[in-house]
């Protein structure tokens, strides 16, 4: 007899299982070498949580002085502007509007594919496609695909990553602060590459256990949202925080969340408490309300 899958249990796997996926990516060289060359004029397109790994790689390929690199949701892009490259990241390859973008360039713009179903459209459509299969996933919650196919854009840029992959065996042992799992109200913080991390975090609470979460830039931040900062409510930054925010913040009364992880693996805490918050909720975070793994919309 089958013995019924427990609520999360696929996120709680998937989640344990990125410290091996980003090794894993850290060495596909040939890989590294399909994605944009140095110099090369680059729009990264993607939905939902792909639209947020690919703002945190546009930052760390522009700012490395590798070429202009511009992140969108796919429903909102502009690729028809001069670009050299068109990166498509998607987890199934079945999403609509990622698809229909890449049909639209085909044999105009040179499109890249990083996909983790390999028996998608995805993959036949691309000029050329990285396939991710042991990093898909069968919660409907992203976690182990975006963080390894980032893993994946900041090794191909040169980056090592040795201590990430490091931090990333701590955040999913180490235990999670009380604080993080009752409180009313999460705001994350980010900057430079980091604010892409930040959405990922709020959306993660969001989809898994319902809860209300808000993200920023971390300098705009004191520009109105530190307003809902209180106490029984956490601010969570990623990456370096502005000189004093720690310090307005806890004058709020609200908990200032600041780890020293890498901030890919600080993400990884933050999917952790996403997890636990949904359970703790009698939530299935594997089937999240309203939400399928791939949004296909009808012709």
């Amino acid at each position: 007899m089958t013995q019924a899958r427990q609520p999360g249990a696929y996120m709680a796997e998937e989640i344990a299982s990125q410290p091996d996926t980003w090794a894993q990516v850290a060495q596909m060289r040939d890989a590294h070498a399909q994605l944009p060359a140095r110099g090369e004029r680059v729009a990264v397109i993607g939905c939902g949580t792909s639209w947020f790994m690919a703002q945190s790689y546009a930052y760390l390929r522009e700012s490395t002085g590798q070429g202009i690199t511009d992140a969108f949701a796919a429903s909102e892009s502009f690729v028809d502007r001069g670009y050299d490259s068109v990166v498509a990241l998607t987890r199934s390859g079945t999403t609509s509007e990622v698809l229909e973008i890449v049909e639209r360039l085909r044999g105009k713009v040179k499109t890249v594919g990083v996909i983790g179903d390999p028996e998608s459209p995805l993959p036949g459509m691309v000029d050329e496609a990285i396939l991710l299969p042991f990093a898909d996933e069968q919660s409907v919650v992203q976690t182990r695909f975006a963080t390894t196919a980032l893993a994946l854009f900041r090794a191909s840029l040169g980056e090592d990553l040795s201590r990430a992959i490091a931090d990333a065996a701590k955040a999913v042992t180490e235990e999670l602060p009380e604080e993080l799992l009752t409180a009313e109200q999460v705001s994350f913080l980010g900057r430079g590459w980091t604010v892409g991390l930040a959405h990922e975090a709020a959306l993660k609470m969001r989809e898994a256990a319902q809860a209300w979460t808000e993200s920023y830039p971390a300098m705009e931040y004191r520009h109105g949202p530190i307003a809902i900062a209180a106490p029984g409510r956490v601010t969570w930054r990623f990456g370096e925080a502005p000189e004093g925010l720690a310090e307005q913040v806890a004058r709020t009364g609200a908990h200032f969340e600041a780890s020293e992880l890498d901030p890919l693996a600080d993400l990884v805490r933050a999917q952790r408490v996403s997890l636990e918050r949904a359970l703790r909720l009698g939530l299935d975070p594997d089937q999240p309300r309203n939400l399928t793994r791939s949004v296909i919309l009808e012709p």
